[in-house]
């Protein structure tokens, strides 16, 4: 990788890491499409990879405010759902990745957009935890499901869950990738030399995110995901 594409891979994670540390959601619906357009090798590793820290710093900031019952539902319903994302893994050739993630991207950003507020139960709870468990592994993409469950929840209550969510479920994708020879190291490499950014993005997070309006920044986020998911549907 360059070092001008470097660079904009850093400057992607910081901004990443702030946006999902105060809203909740945000990193690989925004690092996912860049990694797709500067090395589509990158996916879905990295930014599983990537995502570790974040969300363990995340979940014990606000471990008070953990929804226990829907994530045991959520996270049950992940890891019985992440061989069969390995499987979509396997059946998506190295060259459609950036295309597929493209795909997912905008169709997860569309629903979240447009979906009515609801209460969500049992049946919210497990959709959310497989569509994850398919996406995040085939592509590191895994969020919109559960903001999509936890929108209309206390913003506190959605940050901590989902982090809680992704930790256990990042953990388990890396696993059976790196079990399956379908990861590879050096791109956990990046993501232990990029931690400086990730921390810097996560701190600053920790600084505002009780003062930001959090519909806000879900649609900004969201409309981001869409640029650049259709930016790597076309290949620009």
């Amino acid at each position: 990788m360059s070092t001008e594409a470097l660079v904009v891979l850093a400057v992607t994670v910081s901004v990443a890491a702030f946006v999902q540390g105060s809203s909740g959601l945000g990193f690989a619906l925004i690092v996912a499409p860049v990694a797709g357009m500067l090395d589509p090798g990158l996916l879905p590793v990295f930014v599983l990879a990537a995502m570790i820290p974040l969300n363990l710093y995340v979940a014990w900031r606000e471990r008070a405010s953990i929804d226990l019952r829907g994530a045991g539902w959520i996270t049950g319903a992940r890891l019985a759902a992440t061989p069969a994302g390995l499987a979509l893994l396997w059946l998506i050739p190295d060259r459609s990745i950036g295309l597929f993630v493209g795909i997912a991207t905008v169709l997860a950003a569309v629903v979240s957009l447009v979906a009515p507020a609801f209460t969500p139960g049992r049946a919210a709870y497990l959709g959310a935890g497989v569509v994850t468990g398919l996406t995040e592994t085939a592509t590191g993409v895994g969020g919109p499901p559960l903001a999509l469950v936890y929108q209309h929840r206390p913003p506190a209550e959605l940050r901590s869950t989902v982090a809680a969510c992704f930790l256990v479920g990042e953990v388990a994708s890396l696993g059976l990738l790196f079990a399956t020879g379908e990861g590879e190291t050096g791109h956990l490499g990046l993501a232990v030399a990029l931690l400086p950014v990730i921390a810097a993005g996560a701190w600053l997070s920790g600084l505002v995110h009780h003062r930001l309006d959090a519909r806000r920044m879900r649609l900004c986020v969201l409309v981001f995901a869409l640029v650049s998911g259709l930016v790597l549907m076309l290949g620009l």
